[in-house]
C-alpha cells in the first residue's frame, strides 16, 4: 500500500511554471485550495489568511510564496505557532537575487545619470556633452549604509564589494560581518551625515514604521541617494516629498509605496529626482519556477525533519 500523500493547501499560480513541472509535481503531491481545506491541511503553500489559522488544526509548516510576512507577525498569530509548533517560512532565498540586482542598476544608472539622458531624448534632445560628464560619478569608494541586513542586503554587498565602497548596515544586534560595517541605532546619525547612497531594506513592523521620516533625512547630507525596496510605510512619504522638493535629498528610488498602486495624482510621480517602479524589483521571468523549487527543496527537508530554509518562526 503507497503512504498517504501530505495534504498541501496552497493559492499558487501553477500556470507561472511549465507543464511538465506542474505535472510532476502534483503527481507527486496533494495539493488542494479552499478555506476549508486550509483546516485540513498539513502545510501551507503560499499567503493564507492569517485570520483562518486559528481553525488550522492540522496545520505543522506554512511556506509563504513572498519575503514579506507582516501579517504573520502579530501577537496572537505568534502565540498560535508556538502553541501548535507551526514552523513560518518565507521566500527569501527567491528574491534576494532580483532585488539586489535591481537596486544595483538603479544605482550605477544614477551614477552614470542615465535617467537625465533619458528624460532629454523624451524632452529637449540637446547634447549637453558636458553637463551629462560633469553630473557623472563614480560608485569606487564611495559610502553605502544599508538599513536592515536580511538576504538581500547581504547580496548587494556581496555585488558592490569589487567597487571597494565602505558599506556600512544598521542592524538590531549588530555583529562581526567581512567587508561590512555593522552599526547600532545610536551610531546612525553619524553615518547617515556621511553616507552617498541609503538602501532601505527594512520590513515591515511597528518599529520600522516611518523610520525614514523628517527627523531621519536631516541628518542627510544632500548629494544623498535614497533607495526603498523594503516597505512603503517604513518611509514617511511627505517628509521625503519636502526633502526632495528642498534639494535637502540629491534623488529617490522607490520599488515600494503606501498605498500601492500609487494613484496617478499622487505628487512623488513629479517629484524632482524621484524614480518609481510598481513593486518590480524582485521579478524575474522564472519567478514561479524558482518558488516552486525552492517550496519543493524545504518540504523535502520537512519530511526528514530537517532545518527548513529562510525559517523566520
Amino acid at each position: 500500500m503507497r503512504p498517504e500523500k501530505i495534504l498541501i493547501w496552497n493559492d499558487f499560480n501553477w500556470d507561472g511554471v511549465s507543464p511538465e513541472l506542474r505535472s510532476s509535481t502534483l503527481d507527486r503531491y496533494q495539493f488542494v485550495q479552499g478555506a476549508d481545506n486550509l483546516k485540513r491541511a498539513t502545510i501551507a503553500f503560499g499567503k493564507p489568511d492569517p485570520d483562518a489559522l486559528k481553525d488550522a488544526l492540522n496545520l505543522r509548516w506554512i511556506q509563504l510564496t513572498s519575503a514579506g510576512h507582516a501579517p504573520y507577525d502579530g501577537a496572537d498569530i505568534r502565540a498560535i505557532f508556538k502553541e501548535r509548533g507551526i514552523t513560518l517560512t518565507n521566500s527569501s532565498a527567491v528574491y534576494a537575487e532580483p532585488c539586489a540586482e535591481h537596486l544595483f542598476a538603479m544605482m550605477l544608472a544614477l551614477a552614470r545619470c542615465l535617467p537625465r539622458a533619458w528624460d532629454n531624448q523624451r524632452g529637449a534632445r540637446a547634447w549637453d556633452h558636458e553637463g551629462q560628464r560633469e553630473q557623472s560619478f563614480l560608485l569606487q569608494q564611495q559610502k553605502v549604509l544599508l538599513l536592515g541586513y536580511g538576504a538581500i542586503a547581504r547580496r548587494l554587498a556581496e555585488m558592490l564589494a569589487p567597487f571597494q565602497m565602505q558599506i556600512f548596515a544598521l542592524r538590531r544586534h549588530p555583529s562581526k560581518e567581512n567587508k561590512v560595517t555593522m552599526i547600532a541605532k545610536d551610531q546612525l546619525s553619524k553615518v547617515l551625515s556621511e553616507a552617498d547612497h541609503i538602501v532601505n531594506a527594512l520590513p515591515e513592523n511597528d518599529s520600522t514604521r516611518h523610520f525614514v521620516d523628517a527627523q531621519f533625512l536631516d541628518h542627510v547630507k544632500p548629494q544623498a541617494r535614497l533607495y526603498n525596496i523594503g516597505r512603503g510605510n517604513t518611509v514617511d512619504q511627505t517628509a521625503l516629498l519636502s526633502a526632495l522638493r528642498d534639494g535637502r535629498l540629491a534623488a529617490a528610488y522607490l520599488d515600494v509605496t503606501t498605498p500601492e498602486p500609487l494613484p496617478p495624482d499622487n505628487p512623488l510621480w513629479s517629484a524632482p529626482n524621484c524614480y518609481i517602479s510598481p513593486h518590480s524589483g524582485g521579478g524575474h521571468r522564472d519567478e514561479y519556477t524558482r518558488l516552486l523549487h525552492h517550496f519543493l527543496d524545504n518540504l523535502k527537508k520537512f519530511e526528514k525533519d530537517g532545518e527548513l530554509t529562510d525559517r523566520v518562526a
